[in-house]
């Protein structure tokens, strides 16, 4: 194995085993209310869950920017302001935090609002809502200190505060549902619980395995305009792009959710597999948000180029693995999700679909850690408006005739115009 894949590897094999846990904390909640004898259950938390989604991912310039800047600061060798970047950036977090908190009825009910769902899974999805909101903090604060590891080029860090989390949210869910019969409050209390675990941990990694950038550290410059200017514009294409993908994914779950309750709960399932790859491939993407940024920082167009064309024969690897296995495990893998026997049928129809995931998304993914690490979010707002206008377009124009047959194909070719456009676009440091 050459130089290239080991370092590729070193930092997405322990990005992979955290990223693969942070679905399964989703995983579990759909898990364990699927259990629970109505659909309704899986609905709220599709409804409640993305929600949190599209709060959390309009912030996502916490993770990602400070993954980027935090790389090339440390390709420039410049201790101080990779250390000033982390106290920029969990600030922000928690101010972000606060007014979210603060917001929480307007936040509900313009969800509730634009979804649409039912009576019953209104009802039980306000309350999954309400608990979970105060995760805010906990979330954000994550992202900042996720972003900073990774920048680091530090996967492991990460990989151990995930894999705890998860711990304790499976642990916790399960005794607040089955042993103290919660029900949807068990399972947002589990979630809350495992949320402020985390973000502990990852707090105290960082002030003891990082404590000798304290002597870089002053807080002259954390404010600093110019920083802060920077940190700002660096972020504002990439919550302009976040944007773009948030109204496709929440637009997906509502029209799911528009055709009743069991296509609501057959699209939730189904995007399991979406999600399940995309957190591996995110693995490599973190590989090339660190490497690419470092080479980027040290202006090293030769490694920066290598680093590339490594990643995406890892890419391709894995969609074809993917698709193998769940073209041979799909049924296996419903099953553990849910015992609801008009879910699991009508799952059948629209399957392929899911089989279509991995070859059509692996591109994108590959490319943002790359624009990530180089900080060409321009880039990366251009290529994601032009695959959400495509699937809008295609949606509207296969919804009369095919449904949610059309949902899924407008779906499929988002992620193919993603990845299309990224690659027409040159990177050099």
């Amino acid at each position: 194995m050459d130089k290239r894949n080991r370092q590729i590897l070193k930092i997405a094999l322990p990005s992979i085993v955290s990223n693969i846990t942070v679905p399964l904390l989703g995983l579990v909640d759909v898990a364990i209310v699927g259990h629970l004898g109505a659909a309704a259950y899986i609905g709220a938390i599709a409804v409640g869950g993305m929600t949190f989604n599209v709060v959390y991912w309009i912030f996502g310039f916490l993770r990602m920017g400070t993954s980027g800047m935090t790389s090339q600061a440390l390709g420039r060798r410049d201790l101080g302001e990779t250390a000033r970047m982390l106290a920029r950036s969990l600030g922000i977090a928690l101010a972000i935090a606060s007014v979210l908190i603060a917001a929480q009825t307007l936040l509900r009910e313009a969800s509730l609002g634009i979804m649409r769902p039912t009576a019953e899974v209104g009802r039980l999805a306000s309350v999954y809502f309400n608990i979970l909101i105060w995760g805010a903090p906990a979330m954000l604060g994550l992202f900042s200190l996720s972003g900073w590891f990774i920048g680091m080029q530090d996967s492991r860090s990460p990989m151990a505060v995930a894999i705890v989390q998860n711990i304790v949210n499976i642990a916790a869910s399960t005794l607040l549902v089955f042993g103290a019969g919660l029900k949807v409050e068990g399972v947002a209390y589990g979630t809350l619980i495992a949320q402020y675990s985390g973000f502990a941990m990852a707090a105290a990694i960082c002030a003891t395995r990082y404590r000798k950038l304290y002597r870089h550290f002053s807080w002259e410059g954390v404010w600093q305009r110019g920083a802060m200017s920077h940190f700002f514009k660096v972020n504002r294409d990439i919550f302009l792009r976040t944007l773009c993908m948030v109204s496709v994914m929440l637009f997906f779950t509502s029209a799911g959710s528009w055709q009743g309750e069991v296509v609501l709960a057959v699209n939730t399932l189904l995007m399991q597999f979406y999600l399940l790859f995309s957190y591996v491939m995110d693995g490599f993407a973190y590989a090339g948000e660190a490497l690419s940024g470092r080479y980027y920082g040290a202006r090293n167009n030769a490694a920066l180029d290598d680093t590339i064309k490594h990643l995406f024969r890892w890419g391709l690897g894995m969609a074809a693995a993917f698709t193998a296995v769940y073209a041979l495990g799909g049924d296996a893998f419903l099953s553990l999700l849910t015992d609801e026997p008009s879910v699991v049928a009508a799952s059948h129809e629209y399957y392929y679909w899911a089989l279509a995931v991995p070859l059509a998304g692996m591109a994108a993914f590959v490319w943002d850690g790359v624009f990530i690490g180089c900080t060409m979010t321009r880039g990366m707002l251009v290529s994601m408006f032009c695959a959400a206008a495509t699937f809008f377009i295609l949606y509207y124009a296969l919804r009369g005739t095919y449904a949610n047959h059309g949902l899924w194909a407008a779906f499929i070719a988002f992620l193919v115009v993603r990845g299309a456009v990224q690659s027409a676009i040159k990177v050099k440091s």
